[in-house]
């Protein structure tokens, strides 16, 4: 059962005497005054608090067929033997000491984020850009009402190690949380960042943060240690699909917005009890708290990576726990990263569907028709992109290969193909690379581009280089049936009373001659043709049709 209906205050008015509808507005004014400064108008709408929840999804799963549950009670060791190269979702009922509930490979697979969103999986990518465009709706609720804080533990009673966080890879420096969201409000704009980040559990209230790679948390947090202060943040664990989607989004809005948006559905949030960072009220599990001033000086990792190799050891910020907050049955998460199965991990899903939204904006100005896209997870999401375009003019592949190139830094090989080809099937692809490439023609190969070191084939270098593969028909390309594509025989068109009267009334192939007669068998006009043929009355033509020999 849901929780009961939030109560609604009158709305207040804007100065102008109408209810204030600006999201931006909205969200910034959030992040920036707290609770008090709540626009009333937001605080009317109602949200489902159990609608949006990790466990219901989960439950959803099991129903599909989608989910491995491990009922009986096992240990934190026995986890990642689990979920590595699991292709469905899988759920602990009791894990370690606690006997905590505990779920993982929750978004390995496009067919999971496609359920999360309801739609399928050819169709994510169009119902993602579609929810980008949808206002947000913010909502905030009282923490009595808040689901993530019907428990609360603070000072002593909150420690980072009565958490069922596992070891995930053999050489990892220590057991992570691997699928927490992170919150933080940016002092110089108020707005809500929103991202994932992992934490290595250095003790009972303390872990590293990886802040190496650029990122918006780390400039706001770079900013905050120059001044010499600790930067306030909160950590979900345990959050709808769609929430994860959001936070691997980089786009310049208040995030908290992204995920109404993606949710396309008011979204609850409550303030920490801790700080004044919002989150979302329906989340399983907060972990409240700060990252010190001193900079990026404790030893992180090493870490198994999203591209299938291990980051090295490196120094990162201390994050220092203040709060635990959760729901009374709450479930952790955790997410699959790296490995052989990439395609198969959480981290390689999320990633390639942020690819593929940040591809089509890219393509949108600067190709015509645009038909599809898709990142393949093998590739840990990014590297290996296919786009799909309908081509007008000469050009306008390489177009779509030089977008894709500047859009993301760490898209690396880009292959365009015509609309006929399937860009979520190998085979075609593969196809397409076969017969519709040239090596020394339709090959496009640059260098000096800005990447992530995290790719072993740099070798050290500080730049990378990218490859285009233009496997789209050239232009001008015979239209004859050498171009054409062989596909079952479907036996329409007009009927006849033999093949001569059919013949008689124009050239045809085989499958038509079939059609005329209404013949299941074909044979019989094998028959009929030969009849023709002994005779002298019939020809063929240029592209294989039969035809009667035109009279003397």
């Amino acid at each position: 059962m849901g929780d009961p209906p939030i109560p609604s205050p009158p709305a207040e008015k804007t100065p102008a005497g109408e209810p204030s509808d600006s999201s931006d507005t909205m969200a910034r004014n959030l992040a920036q005054k707290g609770t008090d400064a709540m626009p009333s108008e937001v605080r009317e709408t109602r949200a489902d608090l159990e609608r949006f929840r990790l466990s219901g999804f989960v439950e959803e799963l099991r129903a599909a067929g989608e989910l491995q549950v491990h009922s009986d009670p096992a240990e934190l060791a026995d986890v990642a033997l689990a979920l590595e190269g699991n292709a469905r979702a899988v759920l602990f009922a009791q894990v370690g000491r606690e006997g905590a509930r505990l779920a993982g490979n929750v978004m390995a697979s496009r067919a999971r984020l496609a359920r999360a969103f309801g739609t399928s999986e050819q169709g994510l990518l169009a119902e993602v850009l579609r929810r980008l465009r949808l206002p947000p709706r913010i909502i905030e609720v009282p923490r009595p009402i808040a689901p993530v804080q019907q428990v609360v533990l603070e000072g002593d009673a909150a420690d980072l190690t009565a958490l069922p966080v596992h070891l995930q890879h053999g050489l990892d420096g220590a057991p992570y949380i691997s699928a927490s969201i992170d919150f933080v409000v940016d002092p110089e704009s108020g707005l809500t960042n929103v991202g994932v980040r992992r934490l290595m559990l250095r003790g009972r209230r303390e872990a590293g943060v990886d802040l190496n790679a650029p990122s918006d948390l780390r400039a706001i947090y770079q900013a905050a240690a120059a001044r010499g202060d600790k930067l306030p943040i909160a950590f979900v664990v345990g959050a709808h699909p769609i929430d994860h989607v959001a936070a691997v989004m980089r786009l310049p809005v208040d995030e908290l917005g992204l995920i109404a948006s993606l949710r396309a559905a008011p979204l609850a949030v409550v303030k920490c009890v801790s700080c004044d960072i919002h989150v979302p009220a329906d989340a399983e599990w907060v972990l409240e708290g700060w990252l010190d001033a001193r900079g990026p000086v404790e030893p992180e990792g090493p870490y198994g990576e999203f591209l299938g190799y291990y980051g090295a050891l490196k120094k990162n910020p201390v994050f220092h726990l203040a709060a635990v907050t959760r729901r009374h049955d709450a479930l952790f998460q955790t997410s699959t990263i790296g490995g052989r199965a990439l395609a198969r991990t959480d981290t390689a899903q999320l990633n390639a569907l942020r690819t593929e939204v940040t591809l089509w904006r890219a393509l949108e100005s600067a190709v015509r028709e645009v038909r599809n896209v898709y990142a393949t997870p093998a590739s840990g999401g990014m590297y290996n992109v296919r786009i799909a375009l309908r081509s007008r003019v000469p050009g306008e592949a390489r177009n779509a290969i030089a977008a894709a190139f500047g859009c993301l830094a760490n898209v690396k090989h880009v292959f365009v193909v015509d609309p006929d080809i399937d860009v979520f099937s190998d085979e075609q692809m593969d196809w397409a690379l076969a017969t519709r490439f040239q090596a020394d023609r339709d090959l496009v190969v640059e260098s000096g581009f800005r990447t992530l070191p995290l790719d072993p084939s740099l070798d050290g270098a500080t730049t990378g280089a990218k490859a285009g593969f233009d496997l789209t028909l050239a232009h001008g390309t015979a239209s004859g049936i050498e171009a054409m594509i062989p596909e079952p025989p479907r036996y329409e068109g007009a009927r006849f009373a033999g093949v001569e009267a059919a013949l008689a009334d124009g050239p045809k192939h085989f499958e038509a001659l079939m059609a005329a007669l209404g013949s299941r068998d074909g044979r019989e006009v094998v028959r009929a043709l030969d009849e023709l043929r002994v005779t002298g009355r019939l020809v063929r033509e240029p592209d294989g049709r039969y035809a009667l020999k035109a009279a003397c």
